[in-house]
């Protein structure tokens, strides 16, 4: 969210309409209240348990659903975790077909900033970006065991809390 919202200001100074403060405080305060209410009135019903079990149509859904986090605000895997849960998978499926439905994602933006920014990276720059991709990588794996264990046992709402901090933090450091 911090790189979305210093993007949003080039040096020209000129913000588009997708660029407006305004959006991202609206996408985050409507993003929790979806995430609250759906996690109270949510009911589990396993239909799907395991990556091979998704069927196709689903998958396409999921997708549907990630569109959604092209709304500055939002994050990428709200969406499709509830939406997955919304189709009948299980808690710890989603989380983890969310998790791998990033990885391409990630490597087109992370070779998009590489290609683009490649005549500014000296030859010691290289190791410095080596060490950044190998600690990167070693946290996410820890973070993506972290968070399936979570999902085991809990729901989204302590998620929700934090973007309501996230909201008013927002508010009052951006907004005001």
């Amino acid at each position: 969210m911090i790189r979305g919202y210093v993007r949003c200001h080039n040096s020209s100074g000129h913000r588009g309409p997708h660029r407006n403060e305004q959006v991202v405080l609206w996408a985050l305060l409507l993003g929790v209240i979806a995430i609250i209410v759906f996690e109270l009135t949510y009911k589990e019903r396993y239909e799907i348990d395991g990556m091979s079990k998704i069927p196709c149509r689903y998958c396409l859904l999921i997708g549907v659903f990630q569109s959604f986090s092209v709304i500055p605000g939002l994050s990428r895997s709200a969406p499709t975790i509830m939406g997955g849960l919304f189709l009948g998978m299980k808690r710890q499926t989603t989380v983890l077909y969310s998790f791998l439905l990033a990885v391409p994602t990630m490597i087109a933006a992370s070779g998009y900033d590489l290609v683009m920014s490649f005549n500014q990276f000296s030859g010691s720059d290289v190791n410095l970006l080596l060490v950044g991709f190998l600690t990167a990588f070693i946290v996410a794996m820890l973070s993506i065991k972290f968070f399936l264990g979570y999902v085991r046992k809990h729901n989204f709402i302590p998620f929700g809390i934090y973007r309501i901090l996230l909201v008013a933090v927002f508010y009052f450091f951006v907004i005001l």
